[in-house]
């Protein structure tokens, strides 16, 4: 029996604020208490550290093809990056090819992941192409597989955007059985008629990308999106929310006590439209979809997180390199460097969303302690199936814990971080709170900058019901 004991910390979980040891046994967390001995476990001094569950991301990116081109980070180089950010658990995705069932995408992103993830992991199903066979398969992969949440496009027309129709059946066909739909909500055949006659004016670099994705398209498509699931009579997750007018309507139907709940990422709370000024195409490092917003929005997006009407800070980690090398032109930003319509659309930050949130969140006062914890661990592992086992650290849980240092400074950049990406949103920003050591079921993956754990060693989950918190 394989036992760990850590000492002398602050235990900060979404409700508590406390210190005591921690015993580990056979990667479970067996005892909490005031003082613990024992001559038989491996002891960690946790003083003047605080202790704190895993980090439960669920929206990252990796091997994710998109259209010609693919992310540049492996399931092992991303899951590693996730670890040495604190986040022990990840929810990638499994991409629905036309013709594909949804059974058979799963097998094959699970053939892709198992060999190679670091840290634990599932998947949301992005469903495509509906038919009645990919609705009758989809309360098995619930029931049996352990997939309750299915992501569905408003955006992308003629590669992902599935229309509304099929977006309410397949509400309806998931949610008697525990299932939750995501959505990308945005009015993509709108969008299109912009980035066409953008183009046809001769407009092509990175900052049209922003100016032909208006606030008020995410604003429409979530309101839309919120009335299908009402109708539905079934919760409905927004994905990466990033525009005032679309918080407004997840505000305005949580008030009527509709369950729409939403995410936002770091990028949307840290950096503005301003980024689309930079000269050349330097802009494209920062082309994701919805784009950067203006500095009103992020008041806006604060005070949701700090009210609940936003539940979880995720990271859409979905690096892609901004140099040609050494990955080649289809995992680079370069592949749109004569049309913004081509930039491929995401950027990275696995690695750097705990971090973020304490020095912008708590160090500021816009989050207290235990809503730090609650938006990096617990919400997300409430939403989509995992609590009690993820998101807290209480007798019985896995043990996935972090021990962070509140008081050390550190400068963000690429050249530290440990994904494949040649790049950082965040270059040269210093930042106060770090993470010292990571325990993955109670083994020691992260010490400071070394690594110990080991590509396969995650497990994927099964998950319950999402949407019920």
């Amino acid at each position: 029996m394989t036992e760990i004991l850590i000492q002398g910390g602050r235990i900060i979980t979404a409700v508590d604020d406390y210190r005591a040891d921690i015993l580990i046994k056979d990667g479970r967390i067996d005892t909490i208490a005031r003082e613990i001995h024992s001559d038989t476990a491996t002891v960690h001094d946790a003083s003047n550290l605080f202790v704190l569950p895993g980090g439960v991301d669920v929206h990252t990116h990796m091997e994710f093809p998109l259209g010609s081109a693919e992310t540049c980070d492996t399931f092992e180089t991303g899951t590693r990056s996730a670890a040495f950010g604190g986040t022990t658990t990840i929810i990638d995705f499994a991409l629905q090819k036309k013709g594909e069932t949804p059974k058979q995408t799963l097998d094959q992103r699970l053939a892709v992941a198992q060999p190679k993830a670091c840290v634990d992991y599932s998947f949301h199903l992005i469903l495509t192409h509906i038919t009645p066979q990919t609705l009758a398969e989809l309360p098995d992969l619930i029931n049996r597989d352990g997939i309750s949440s299915f992501k569905m496009f408003m955006a992308y027309p003629g590669v992902l955007m599935v229309e509304d129709a099929d977006i309410f059946r397949s509400m309806r066909t998931v949610g008697n059985h525990g299932g939750m739909i995501n959505l990308h909500a945005e009015n993509g055949g709108v969008i299109q008629v912009l980035i066409e006659e953008a183009l046809a004016q001769g407009n092509t670099s990175p900052k049209y990308h922003s100016l032909t994705r208006p606030r008020i398209m995410e604003a429409e498509a979530t309101h839309r999106a919120i009335r299908l699931a009402e109708l539905a009579e079934i919760p409905v997750y927004i994905v990466h929310l990033s525009a005032k007018e679309a918080l407004d309507a997840v505000v305005e139907a949580r008030d009527r006590g509709i369950e729409a709940y939403a995410e936002t990422c770091p990028h949307y709370l840290f950096l503005t439209i301003e980024e689309y000024d930079r000269p050349g195409f330097e802009a494209a490092k920062f082309v994701m979809t919805p784009p950067l917003r203006e500095a009103d929005c992020q008041h806006a997006l604060w005070r949701g997180l700090k009210f609940d009407d936003l539940q979880i800070v995720s990271t859409d980690h979905c690096p892609f390199c901004f140099n040609e090398n050494p990955f080649g032109i289809n995992r680079s930003k370069q592949l749109g460097r004569d049309n913004f319509e081509q930039i491929p659309n995401g950027a990275p930050g696995v690695e750097l969303r705990i971090p973020l949130l304490f020095d912008g969140g708590v160090l500021t006062h816009r989050l207290s302690l235990n809503r730090f914890v609650q938006l990096t661990a617990t919400a997300p592992a409430k939403m989509f199936g995992l609590f009690p086992r993820k998101g807290t650290i209480a007798v019985g849980s896995d043990a996935d814990i972090i021990l962070f240092d509140p008081q050390k400074s550190h400068i963000i950049s690429a050249s530290t971080h440990h994904s494949n990406v040649d790049y950082s949103l965040y270059e040269g920003r210093s930042v106060t709170g770090k993470v010292e050591k990571v325990f993955l079921r109670g083994k020691l993956i992260v010490d400071g900058d070394q690594w110990y754990g080991t590509p396969g060693s995650g497990q994927f989950l099964r998950r319950s019901a999402s949407g019920r918190v």
